[in-house]
C-alpha cells in the first residue's frame, strides 16, 4: 500500500510539472525570438532556424516524458475505470506525439523564410510537423473529455467537474477560434489573432493537466485520511 501511495504522489507531481513545462512558450516574452505572438504558431518557436530552438524543443520533450510517466503510473496505480483508462492511454499518445513534434520541427520560421512568402502562407500546414501536432491535439482533447465525463459519471474528482470542465470549455472555444482564423487566413482574409488563439488553447491544456494533477492529490489525501480513520 505504501508503494502504491508513493506512486500516486509521483503521478500527481508528474502531471503538474508536465503541465507547467508544456507552457514553456511563455519564455518567448523574455527571449528575442523575432516572432510576433499575435500571428505566429507556437511550432515556429522551435523551428530549425530559431536560435532558441533547443530551449523550446527540449522543454516539449521534458514535458512529454513527464506525461508519459504519468500515463504509465495512472494505468498501473489508479482504478481501472473505462473512461479513465481511455484518458491515460490518450495521454500517453499525447506524450509520444509531442516528442515527435520536437523531433520533426519546421525547417524555417520568421520573416526571412522563403515559406513565409505569399505563395507559402502558414508553412507549418505543409510539414510532417502538422501531422504530429494534430495527433497531439486530438489525444489531449480525448484525455480531457474522458476524464471530465468520467468525473461526472463516477461522481468523483470535484476539481475536474468544476475547474476542469471550465478549462475544457475555454480550450475548446480557443480551438474553434484558431481553426476559424486559420481558415480565414488560408482564404486570404488575413490573420485574426491566430497566435493568440493557439496560445490560449495550449495554456488551457497546461492548466487542465495541472488540475488533473491536483485532483489526483486530493483523491490521494482522501484515501490516506480514510485509511487512518480505519486504523
Amino acid at each position: 500500500m505504501t508503494e502504491r501511495n508513493g506512486a500516486r504522489w509521483v503521478l500527481a507531481v508528474a502531471l503538474i510539472l508536465g503541465g507547467i513545462v508544456y507552457s514553456s512558450w511563455i519564455l518567448e516574452f523574455f527571449l528575442d525570438t523575432g516572432l510576433d505572438p499575435v500571428t505566429s504558431f507556437l511550432s515556429e518557436l522551435d523551428a530549425a532556424n530559431q536560435k532558441y530552438r533547443d530551449v523550446f524543443g527540449n522543454a516539449d520533450i521534458v514535458s512529454a516524458v513527464l506525461l508519459l510517466v504519468a500515463a504509465t503510473l495512472g494505468l498501473l496505480v489508479t482504478q481501472r475505470r473505462r473512461l479513465y483508462v481511455t484518458g491515460w492511454v490518450a495521454l500517453a499518445v499525447f506524450g509520444m506525439a509531442t516528442i515527435a513534434d520536437a523531433s520533426f520541427p519546421l525547417d524555417c520560421s520568421g520573416p526571412d523564410c522563403e515559406a513565409s512568402a505569399p505563395g507559402g502562407l502558414l508553412p507549418q500546414l505543409h510539414h510532417v510537423h502538422a501531422l504530429t501536432s494534430s495527433v497531439a491535439v486530438f489525444a489531449i482533447f480525448t484525455t480531457m473529455i474522458a476524464f471530465t465525463v468520467g468525473a461526472f459519471r463516477y461522481r468523483e474528482h470535484p476539481l475536474l467537474r468544476t475547474v476542469g470542465l471550465g478549462l475544457l470549455i475555454v480550450t475548446s472555444l480557443a480551438t474553434v477560434w484558431m481553426l476559424t482564423t486559420n481558415g480565414i487566413a488560408l482564404a486570404g482574409g488575413g490573420n485574426l489573432g491566430l497566435g493568440i488563439a493557439q496560445r490560449a488553447q495550449v495554456l488551457g491544456m497546461s492548466l487542465w493537466l495541472c488540475t488533473l494533477g491536483c485532483a489526483v492529490v486530493r483523491q490521494q489525501e482522501r484515501f490516506l485520511n480514510s485509511d487512518f480513520g480505519r486504523s
